[in-house]
């Protein structure tokens, strides 16, 4: 796709509008879209490729552009970062953008402060010195600046993995079997799947390999009563209702409209019919209270500050702040609070986020066992490996972009006693 000067000021307009970062960026981009009809597949694409090239970057970009020209900015990550050469650039420039440019390509970026060449924000620098070295906050910081692979979900009422990667062969697509997750599959380059036959059909779904650990940490059981407390738009509930063989009942709790009418088409697709979305008003609405004592597993995946998703949402670090983890925690504490009350006893309680910050996690699971002694951690890697998958990171499941190719996870298991 050559860039031309139409689309190069196409670029500006959308960095201008999207930078304040007011919204969500996918939000943002979305609305920009409609709004300007105009704008062709391919401009779309380099637009959209470029923003969160440039979100990812930020730090680098501000840093090497010493300016807040709009123009400038874009340039700059062209230049340096998207693998455009002078050459292709050097019709749509100024001389002096030119001079600028051969500047900054020469520049040398080895002794630049850790924040930039990792690309985190103080109140995220301040908070991974807590509990990393300096080289590990190198290397997630340059794994999190990798754009994520698209990862598939199998659905197996419908077909097996073999077939899947057979189907995807003869299509010249190429794919292999993620190193963890028995349901999912990889795709060497990223494709449109929300028309394609094997997606309309519901033989697949889009899910990160690390959504799938999590449900095979619930370890649900034909027949059980389930719980997806957070189930959004039911990405792991239908996977835990797939694992139970369309037996039992796992009920998709969320607290948006929005979300769950996401899950309708979804669910339709799929072919299950144990899948229950229902909205709650709240973590202690009464659906919530009838269930009390009744359910065998619950899943908890909270609402968390994302961290572990930055490959994918760039922006997420540049509008969360301190303060919003303290908000964070308070809900996520309450939350895990009302749902453990629905678990029979024997019943296992899965705590899960996709942030990397042990605030989070670890210090929110801590905070719960010590206050219900009725409930004692179990070791995920014992529950993966019981399935027969390799994957052991201790007593919690702690899984990272730049070692396990995944978005970042958190997961803790308990059991509640029958006492």
């Amino acid at each position: 796709m050559s860039l031309t000067a139409a689309r190069l000021d196409m670029a500006v307009v959308a960095w201008h509008m999207i930078a304040p970062l007011k919204e969500p960026a996918d939000n943002l981009l979305s609305r920009h879209f409609r709004n300007h009809h105009e704008l062709g597949i391919h401009d779309r694409s380099f637009i959209a490729d470029t923003l969160f090239g440039m979100l990812r970057h930020r730090r680098f970009i501000e840093h090497l552009a010493g300016s807040t020209s709009q123009r400038r900015l874009v340039l700059a990550y062209l230049a340096k970062l998207s693998g455009l050469n002078l050459r292709e650039l050097e019709p749509l420039l100024s001389r002096d953008e030119m001079k600028w440019l051969h500047e900054i390509k020469a520049q040398s970026t080895d002794d630049l402060p850790l924040a930039i060449q990792s690309e985190f924000p103080e109140w995220l620098m301040e908070k991974l010195k807590s509990f990393m070295t300096d080289a590990e906050i190198l290397a997630l910081g340059r794994g999190m600046q990798n754009t994520a692979p698209l990862d598939l979900r199998i659905n197996t009422i419908r077909t097996s993995r073999e077939e899947m990667l057979h189907s995807l062969e003869s299509e010249g697509i190429s794919a292999q079997p993620t190193p963890y997750s028995p349901t999912g599959i990889r795709l060497k380059n990223k494709m449109s799947l929300n028309r394609h036959a094997l997606f309309l059909s519901g033989k697949v779904e889009v899910q990160d390999e690390g959504s799938q650990l999590i449900c095979y940490l619930v370890a649900p059981r034909r027949h059980e009563m389930i719980v997806d407390f957070c189930a959004g738009s039911g990405g792991k509930a239908l996977l835990l209702g797939a694992l139970m063989q369309n037996h039992g009942r796992v009920y998709a709790f969320d607290v948006s409209d929005k979300r769950l009418l996401n899950l309708k088409p979804r669910l339709k697709r799929s072919g299950l019919s144990n899948v229950h979305p229902q909205r709650i008003a709240h973590e202690n609405d009464a659906k919530i209270k009838r269930l009390a004592g009744k359910i065998d597993r619950v899943l908890v995946d909270a609402p968390c500050s994302g961290t572990g998703t930055l490959r994918r949402n760039p922006d997420l670090k540049w509008r969360q702040s301190a303060q919003s983890i303290i908000e964070l925690k308070q809900k996520q504490a309450l939350i895990l609070e009302h749902a453990a009350s629905l678990l029979k006893p024997g019943g296992r309680l899965v705590y899960a986020t996709c942030s990397i910050l042990p605030e989070e996690n670890e210090e929110i699971v801590d905070g719960f066992v010590k206050d219900h002694l009725q409930f004692k951690q179990i070791y995920c890697g014992g529950i993966l490996a019981q399935q027969s998958i390799a994957l052991d990171t201790g007593a919690f499941l702690r899984i990272m972009p730049h070692t396990h190719h995944t978005d970042g996870f958190f997961a803790a298991v308990m059991e509640k006693s029958n006492a």
